[in-house]
């Protein structure tokens, strides 16, 4: 299976059919405005896709470079830019945009959960960032140990939490709020994208290197490290989607705006 064969079968076709169905559900449900439906929806998932292509790719250059993965040269086009083929930054639009599609949908139609408390709120943003944080230092920890098998696991981890620990610090609660929207979103594309990952893998399309990678193979064939790859991106897209649209986070930044301009405005003198 070619890089762009496995492209058009799991992510070109799906996309067309998840637009149809788009299209035929908002014309059905016009007149209904849920949350997390919104006309910036669009804007966001865009930005999002521009954001994935800019912060992806020195990442993953470095992976090909250090023969963490490699490809079949023979199953991509040839075109290359660094070390990565034409077909793999094709991926990183076609992922990311397939993954804010399926947010935009499913919110039409996933009622949020009630608010979190005020008082529980902070706690959770606090806690949830700090424990995301700990992995990532335990990550980067691994690679400056320089232990072989962990190598995949710990670029994925100390590349991806940096950005997760952003949006939980900032909204942490609201994610959780939303958690039907955001847990709908994330586990069914991702084993859909790592059941693709496999066939690819097994085809020869492309392989990960089992001297960089714990070797835990999932149905004998796709590495634990795949699996968290596409568990991790998606959740950055669903997070950072959810974010954007959802009301809540529009009243924060106002909140933050205030107390921002409060601090720095002049102060009348007597």
């Amino acid at each position: 299976m070619t890089y762009f064969g496995f492209l058009l079968r799991f992510l070109v076709v799906p996309l067309l059919l998840l637009g149809a169905v788009m299209l035929v559900d908002a014309r059905r449900t016009r007149r209904k405005r849920l949350p997390l439906r919104d006309p910036r929806s669009w804007l966001a998932v865009l930005a999002h896709v521009v954001i994935a292509v800019v912060y992806t790719t020195p990442w993953d250059n470095y992976l090909v470079a250090t023969r963490v993965w490699w490809y079949d040269p023979g199953l991509v086009t040839g075109i290359t830019l660094g070390w990565v083929p034409l077909e793999e930054y094709t991926f990183f639009v076609l992922q990311t945009l397939l993954a804010g599609m399926w947010v935009l949908f499913l919110a039409g139609h996933v009622a949020p959960a009630r608010p979190v408390q005020p008082a529980r709120a902070r706690g959770l943003r606090v806690v949830a960032t700090a424990v995301a944080m700990a992995i990532w230092m335990g990550m980067v920890l691994i690679l400056l140990s320089g232990w072989g098998p962990g190598t995949y696991l710990a670029l994925e981890l100390s590349w991806a939490l940096p950005p997760m620990a952003l949006q939980l610090a900032f909204g942490a609660d609201i994610l959780w709020q939303y958690r039907r929207l955001v847990g709908l979103a994330i586990v069914p594309l991702t084993v859909y994208l790592s059941f693709g990952d496999a066939l690819a893998i097994g085809s020869g399309t492309w392989t990960i290197n089992p001297e960089q990678s714990l070797d835990i193979l999932l149905g004998g064939i796709l590495p634990l490290e795949e699996l968290l790859f596409f568990l991790l991106t998606n959740t950055l897209v669903t997070f950072g989607v959810a974010l954007v649209l959802a009301p809540e986070t529009w009243a924060r930044f106002d909140d933050l705006r205030k107390d921002w301009r409060g601090q720095f405005a002049p102060t009348r003198q007597v």
